[in-house]
């Protein structure tokens, strides 16, 4: 199994959370990775690409594990901070 996803990674869980009802309430995934995220993948709206099992910290490969295409994640904690993820592909 493959996924494809993007995320917003924060140092901060309560970011994190007001970014995710932001979301809810249809603001734009890749406007906020590219105005809020830490990570690098910032400057693609937060698109990590396509990966599979192993390539990603636990934390984070289970909760895509676990969300349909098109979702996006509850906040997710790992050594490199808050995580909002959004499924954006699955192939097997």
């Amino acid at each position: 199994m493959q996924w494809r996803a993007s995320h917003i990674l924060v140092k901060d869980r309560a970011l994190a959370e007001q970014l995710r009802q932001r979301l809810k309430q249809g603001a734009s995934f890749e406007a906020l990775a590219r105005e809020f995220s830490t990570c690098p993948s910032k400057s693609k709206g937060g698109d990590l690409g396509w990966f599979g099992p192993g390539q990603m910290v636990a934390p984070f490969e289970s909760a895509v594990r676990k969300l349909g295409l098109g979702s996006i994640s509850d906040v997710v904690s790992t050594q490199f901070g808050y995580h909002v993820i959004k499924v954006t592909g699955k192939k097997d």
